[in-house]
């Protein structure tokens, strides 16, 4: 049964290594839902999330094989219930919506967003949290008219201690 998972891969900050990492996955006909690749918290280690929707034979699959790659140094798998993890959204709406009454500052404050910007014609509106959140608020925004809007990928934390620290500390690193 597919269902949602969250790569997380360890790597030297090498070229290439997200694109062979893409590669695998697209090889096995998964979708890639989310991509990001950032510093981690070890000096010169960067960390690589992924969010897809497959088996979980196919995922360790993949996982397998991420391992393999020159400049990987570990691939983990997790169920979105092992992670705390969030997005963030930034909607340009028109101003002329805030004169329309309260109803769309309450939109606001209903969904703990908050207005990044005030412009002439437009104002931003930030909003973090889950991917049914961002959307939510999305469609309600479409009913007084959105210019812009754009989300970010997934960031995650795990809510276990961190298994690379484990993993290099095994390794003799």
């Amino acid at each position: 049964m597919e269902k949602e998972y969250t790569l997380t891969i360890f790597s030297e900050n090498k070229t290439g290594v997200l694109s062979r990492v893409v590669g695998i996955i697209t090889r096995r006909h998964i979708n890639i839902e989310s991509l990001s690749a950032s510093k981690s918290a070890i000096p010169g280690i960067h960390k690589i999330i992924v969010v897809v929707k497959a088996t979980e034979a196919l995922v360790k699959k993949v996982i397998a094989n991420i391992d393999k790659q020159i400049d990987v140094l570990k691939a983990f798998h997790y169920d979105n219930s092992d992670l705390v993890y969030q997005e963030i959204a930034l909607y340009k709406v028109p101003t002329a919506a805030f004169f329309e009454g309260d109803t769309l500052e309450n939109l606001v404050r209903k969904y703990d967003a908050k207005i990044l910007r005030i412009e002439k014609e437009y104002i931003v509106i930030q909003k973090t949290g889950y991917t049914e959140e961002t959307e939510a608020l999305l469609e309600e925004l479409q009913n007084y008219g959105i210019y812009e809007f754009v989300r970010s990928c997934r960031v995650a934390i795990v809510k276990p201690m961190e298994r690379l620290n484990t993993y290099l500390k095994a390794m003799g690193a």
